[in-house]
């Protein structure tokens, strides 16, 4: 199988919260779409300084890493984030990568959106047992 992209929609979530207290317009809330890499092999959500720059986004911690190469650097993770695929949707954190390194859509935005790889098609999908909305196990 090969690499799968897909169109993501990334929102400040700070300014998602002014807005329901009627703090912001709605017109004001940053956001952007962005073409990422859909990577299950990453557990979280990674973009680069240059999305951070622009939907400016605090940062809420620093955390370590393990690259594929297996070194272990120590990032910025910001947030909250909301991000939107489809009739999908999910708040997060995420790791960022220095300078325009790729966005990475980690495992735990695809679980919470209940989205999944077509392998065929080589395309990320609403998983088709819940077209909807999001369901995942509790248990």
């Amino acid at each position: 199988m090969g690499l799968i992209y897909a169109e993501i929609t990334l929102i400040n979530g700070d300014d998602l919260a002014m807005v329901r207290r009627h703090l912001l317009d709605k017109d004001d809330v940053k956001q952007m779409n962005v073409e990422m890499l859909v990577d299950t092999g990453s557990v979280y959500m990674c973009i680069n300084e240059n999305i951070q720059e622009q939907l400016q986004l605090p940062t809420v911690e620093k955390r370590k890493g393990q690259l594929a190469d297996g070194s272990i650097v120590e990032y910025d993770v910001v947030g909250p984030i909301e991000v939107k695929f489809k009739n999908r949707r999910c708040t997060t954190s995420a790791m960022v990568l220095p300078g325009d390194n790729e966005p990475l859509l980690g495992a735990i935005p695809l679980e919470d959106m209940d989205v999944v790889i077509h392998p065929q098609r080589q395309e990320l999908i609403v998983n088709p047992d819940h077209p909807y909305f999001a369901q995942m196990k509790l248990k």
